[in-house]
């Protein structure tokens, strides 16, 4: 019933990676695929024109928590929708807002009905419940919604864990049921989501029982909580293989950019995360030569590109020096252009991942990306 279909085009024999079309309402997305944040509606410093004809995204994700208390679901929807209030034509992903909700900490209470919360704005008191986050992201006229799920802090017990997965369960189901009643439904698509924390028998657990659902897509979630990176290898590792190998599988919330092709070889078709902007806005750059922080001394008088490799426009226009002046003096320039430049270097990865598969290149793209990846672990450690 859903407006959603996977077309897989090629997969790696000796990896789970998959090359592949998603096909929505509003256009095709070529998978495996990095959405840009817009939380607020808006990819922050860049506008619409620049994600669609600079960078070519063909989806970007927007968050229901934020969304559903300014300006809230009811205007947006008087509004034509989503796409129409922020005048962005391709895809749209909304999340159901729970992992905003469970990070208010005193600000909330969960119940198996759902979860009362008190907004971070102005102190007024909402519920969230799995049917609720459904409508309201009806209401945005999302091509793919997520399901309301509890998301865990990491280190958490496995009895916690346990209820919590349970709970997200039953949240699904109630979701699900009430999605298929829904007219609207027949436009978008709804994933529920795995979680389990960081417990191996429960995250098969849970994706076992998802599957009952027989939903157009699935996703992983309850990742990037504080875990370490190679603890959110394995829970992705452990339950990728379980899920549909039809549908498409999104990890929620990563990843830095020598991640994104392990997690493809997982057989990971979606990923997103806020790193490639909120780390532009605070002047740290990933450039094919290494990170950049560019208010250090060193650039005040470098007149090289950001990134000689990267096609964009800030690379293409502006030297290091002038993007460290706009960075020290504080002027609103510097964040479009860094992050120009921080999401075309992410695009760039998964449109040359996406190549290697289809050319049967993948294996040797994949030894080549854990040099870096091997090499930034030892950094940390030391």
């Amino acid at each position: 019933m859903s407006a959603l279909r996977f077309e897989i085009l090629t997969k790696c024999p000796e990896t789970g990676a998959r090359a592949g079309l998603l096909h929505t309402a509003h256009g095709v997305i070529e998978t495996p695929v990095f959405m840009p944040v817009g939380t607020q509606g808006t990819v922050k410093g860049l506008t619409p024109r620049d994600l669609a004809n600079d960078l070519n995204a063909k989806v970007i994700l927007a968050n229901t928590y934020h969304l559903f208390l300014r300006p809230g679901h009811e205007s947006i929807e008087r509004l034509g929708g989503l796409h129409k209030f922020m005048s962005w034509p391709r895809a749209i992903l909304t999340d159901s807002g729970g992992f905003q909700v469970f990070s208010l900490d005193s600000l909330r209470k969960v119940t198996e009905e759902g979860v009362l919360f008190r907004s971070h704005l102005n102190g007024d008191q909402h519920m969230f419940t799995p049917q609720s986050t459904v409508d309201v992201q009806l209401a945005f006229g999302s091509d793919i919604m997520m399901v309301l799920d509890e998301c865990l802090a990491h280190p958490a017990t496995h009895d916690a864990a346990l209820a919590s997965m349970n709970r997200t369960l039953n949240w699904a189901r109630d979701g699900y049921a009430h999605y298929l009643k829904r007219e609207k439904g027949l436009h978008c698509a709804l994933f529920p989501i795995v979680q389990g924390g960081m417990y191996t028998d429960l995250r098969k657990t849970c994706a076992e029982a998802l599957l009952e659902l027989d939903a157009p897509g699935y996703a992983i979630g309850g990742l990037s909580v504080g875990e370490s990176r190679e603890l959110s290898q394995e829970m992705t590792a452990v339950t990728a293989p379980l899920l549909p190998v039809e549908r498409p599988r999104y990890v929620m919330g990563v990843g830095m950019p020598e991640e994104l092709p392990l997690y493809v070889s997982h057989g990971i078709d979606m990923m997103d995360c806020v790193l490639p902007s909120r780390n532009a806005r605070n002047g740290y750059l990933f450039t094919s030569q290494g990170k950049v922080v560019i208010k250090h001394a060193k650039y005040v008088d470098d007149g090289s590109a950001l990134d000689p490799a990267c096609p964009c426009y800030t690379c293409q226009t502006f030297s290091k020096a002038y993007l460290r002046h706009l960075f020290q003096a504080g002027e609103i320039l510097f964040s479009t252009l860094a992050t120009l430049h921080n999401i075309q270097y992410f695009l760039d990865i998964m449109r040359r991942m996406r190549e290697a598969i289809l050319l049967g290149e993948f294996p040797s793209f994949l030894r080549n990306a854990l040099n870096p990846y091997a090499q930034a672990n030892a950094e940390e450690e030391t």
